[in-house]
This record gives C-alpha cells, sequence and structure tokens, in this order.
C-alpha cells in the first residue's frame, strides 16, 4: 500500500513538472529557494536583499531563512526582491513555517508594493504607514487558532495611525498555520479577470474586481512579539504564463547584415524593423526553451533519484519481511502444539469441576464445625458466675479475720508512755 501511495505521489509529480514546464515558467528575479540551496555562500540571496532589526539581520541557512527567531522576542526582519515584477499575469507561492510556545506571537506578511523595500522595510501592517500595494497577513488573530487576511491600500490611508486597521481588510480565512511539523503553503493568483488567494492547495478567497498593476516589488515580513513565535521562509516562487510578456535577455541587438544584403544596398526602415523584431522574438523563444529544458532536466533528476530511493527501500524491506516471515512446517507444527494443548485442557475440564465441587463442600463443613466447636469451647471451659462470687466472699472474710487479730494484738500489747 505505501509502495502505491509512493508511485502515485511520484506520478503526481512528474504531471506537476509537466504542467510547469508547458504550463508556466519561473521568474527567477523575483523568485528564490527553487533550487538545491537558498543561498550559494549563505551571506545573501541573488536578486533579494535581506533586513533586520537594527543590526541583527535574518539568519540564512542553506534551506531556509529565518525571519524572526525562537528567542529573544519582539524582533524583526524582512526579505525584499530587487527587481519588479514586468508581468501582469502571475503566480507566486511562499512556503513557510511558523514555531513557538502555546502563547506565543507573531505575524507575517507578503507585500507587493509599489516603491518596495524602501516604502516597506521591516514594519508589520500595524506599524506601516501609507503604502501602494497589497499585503497578505497571517497571525492570530480572531483567536481560532490563525487566519490570513488581505488588505490594499492606494497611497492615501495611513495604516499607523488608523484607528481600525483590522477593519480594512477585503478579504480572509481561518489559516491553521502554527506548530504544524511541517511548511505550510501560501499562494496568490493575478490573472487576467480574477485575484485569488490559496492555502495548501485550497482556495481562501478571491475577488474579479482587484487588478493588481505590474511593476510592482515582493517583499516579505515578518515580526514577533515578547512571547516570540519563529518565522522560517523556505522558498518564494513567481511563475507567470508562457503567452504573458517576459523579461527579454539582456542583450545587443545583431548589427551585421547577411551576405545577400551586401549586394542589395542599404535595407529599408520596414526591413530593418523585421529583422529587428524578428531576432528579439527568436531570443525570446530560445530563452524560454533553455528555461523549460532546465527545468524539466532538474525535475526529471529529482523524479529519478525519488524513484531509486524507492527501489531501494522496497528492496530492504522485502528481505527484512523474507528474514521474518515463518515457514508452512513451522506453523503447522506449532498449530499442531495449540491443539493438543487445548485437547489435554478439555480432558482436565472435569477433573478441575470435580476439585471445585470438593473445595465448595470442604469449605462448608469447615465453616460449621469450627462454629460450633468454638461454640462449646466458650460454654463450657469459661468460669461460672457463682464461683467468682463465693471467692469474693471468702476473699473479703479472710482480711476482715486479718484486721480483727490485729486490733487484738495491739491492744493487749505493752503502753509506751513519755
Amino acid at each position: 500500500m505505501q509502495q502505491l501511495n509512493h508511485v502515485s505521489t511520484l506520478l503526481l509529480r512528474m504531471s506537476l513538472v509537466a504542467a510547469l514546464v508547458y504550463g508556466q515558467y519561473i521568474i527567477e528575479s523575483s523568485s528564490f529557494g527553487h533550487g538545491d540551496k537558498i543561498s550559494p555562500n549563505r551571506f545573501g540571496i541573488p536578486n533579494w536583499h535581506i533586513s533586520g532589526d537594527g543590526n541583527t539581520l535574518p539568519q540564512l541557512l542553506s534551506d531556509r531563512i529565518v525571519l524572526t527567531p525562537p528567542y529573544p522576542g519582539n524582533r524583526r526582519g524582512a526579505v525584499w526582491a530587487e527587481n519588479s515584477v514586468a508581468q501582469s499575469e502571475w503566480t507566486a507561492e511562499l512556503e513557510f513555517r511558523a514555531t513557538g510556545g502555546d502563547r506565543g506571537g507573531g505575524n507575517l506578511q507578503i507585500w507587493y508594493t509599489k516603491e518596495g523595500r524602501p516604502q516597506v522595510e521591516t514594519p508589520s501592517i500595524y506599524t506601516i504607514g501609507a503604502f501602494d500595494g497589497l499585503a497578505l497577513v497571517v497571525d492570530m488573530y480572531g483567536g481560532k487558532g490563525g487566519s490570513i487576511r488581505g488588505f490594499m491600500n492606494d497611497g492615501s490611508t495611513d495604516y499607523k495611525s488608523h484607528h481600525a486597521v483590522d477593519s480594512l481588510a477585503f478579504g480572509h480565512c481561518d489559516f491553521s498555520y502554527r506548530n504544524l511539523g511541517r511548511p505550510s503553503r501560501i499562494q496568490i493568483k493575478q490573472l487576467a479577470g480574477s485575484f485569488e488567494v490559496g492555502v495548501n492547495g485550497k482556495e481562501c478567497f478571491s475577488s474579479d474586481k482587484i487588478k493588481l498593476p505590474s511593476g510592482y516589488y515582493f517583499g516579505v515580513s515578518a515580526a514577533s512579539a515578547d512571547n516570540p513565535d519563529s518565522f522560517e521562509v523556505y522558498k518564494f516562487l513567481t511563475s507567470t504564463a508562457p503567452g504573458i510578456t517576459r523579461e527579454l535577455p539582456r542583450r545587443d541587438p545583431p548589427t551585421q547584415q547577411p551576405p545577400s544584403a551586401l549586394n542589395q544596398g542599404p535595407p529599408s526602415d520596414d526591413q530593418g524593423s523585421r529583422h529587428t523584431a524578428s531576432d528579439a522574438q527568436f531570443a525570446v523563444q530560445f530563452t524560454d526553451l533553455q528555461t523549460r529544458l532546465q527545468t524539466l532536466s532538474q525535475s526529471l533528476d529529482n523524479v529519478f533519484r525519488e524513484v531509486q530511493q524507492l527501489a531501494s527501500k522496497s528492496e530492504t524491506r522485502h528481505q527484512d519481511l523474507a528474514n521474518k516471515a515463518t515457514s508452512n512446517e513451522q506453523l503447522s507444527a506449532m498449530n499442531k502444539r495449540i491443539q493438543s494443548i487445548e485437547n489435554t485442557l478439555q480432558g482436565y475440564s472435569g477433573q478441575f469441576s470435580s476439585i471445585q465441587s470438593s473445595l465448595k463442600d470442604s469449605h462448608s463443613t469447615l465453616n460449621e464445625g469450627l462454629t460450633q466447636h468454638l461454640t462449646h469451647i466458650i460454654s463450657t471451659k469459661t468460669p461460672r458466675m457463682s464461683s467468682f462470687i463465693i471467692v469474693v466472699i471468702v476473699f473479703q472474710l479472710l482480711l476482715a479475720g486479718c484486721y480483727v487479730l490485729y486490733k487484738r494484738r495491739r491492744a493487749n500489747g505493752p503502753k509506751k508512755y513519755l
């Protein structure tokens, strides 16, 4: 059963890989964590800027970035993209984990703003002033185990001085995210006619009236309370569909003319613009093809690696089962022994019942005989009351006689005069 689950998981991953290759491609300048390491040198993330609270920066590990540590509390951390998103339709996915005590506190924000890091940096939704863009907030609002809420601003509302920031949310859903022991995923989709926020593959809230402009910057910030929650970010992926405007490679257009054009004189303006457009289109197609091939190669390597691991685990499990398995002869011998024991017990069942009845009779006889014997002893061996009274009277008479004898001797004795 577990092998079937592993196989189904691999098939699902392969289908996702195919959808990724043929459906969307990753925007490298606004993504991190999709490779083997989140940082090549543990000093920074390519195309991203790490900000902290004062001189304390978030801890950067090989597979994640710790925005707020488990200790001490009241810490802030953020990571901001240095390049804006040029596409009008995109999908952003954040993978994070939050851990802390039973009464831990803190919040996590996903930003998509016009100015990016210089405007927001590390504040939370309650300490930010006026900003232009979107903010998704993950915290313990409502006391139901966690929630995710969406806020929008066009730069005219100062959230820091607002009397009721919570009332400005345009969408929300319950989201239990603390101490799960695994990362959680938040997905944001901006399509031509809809805006959608999902959590762990399920829709959280959506709207067909929201259209976020292109050219904004992504960022993720976190803040902890006195009893802190630790927020760890594993990856942030931004992808778009093939038909959407893409990032063009930074290369100069070709200036050399084909040999056939030497004999035809200088090309016209229409021919030059045609050649430039075709060259740019070819460059875009080539870059797209190269990106797809690289993604497909990495994904297939991961799939093959998991297949090999599954094969080795299956072989090891099979050997263990073979070593622990019992032969048919041993099972039959054991069955015979059990049957003989049952027959023996059935033969002794009558004897057990007779012994039990004998014990019951002996117990009842002993109880009756002991009671009668004790009663006889008490009635025969106990001294009578009349004998006791006679002994008392004789003792008193003896004392009286001794007293009278003492008085007579004292009266007949010589008198002593002073």
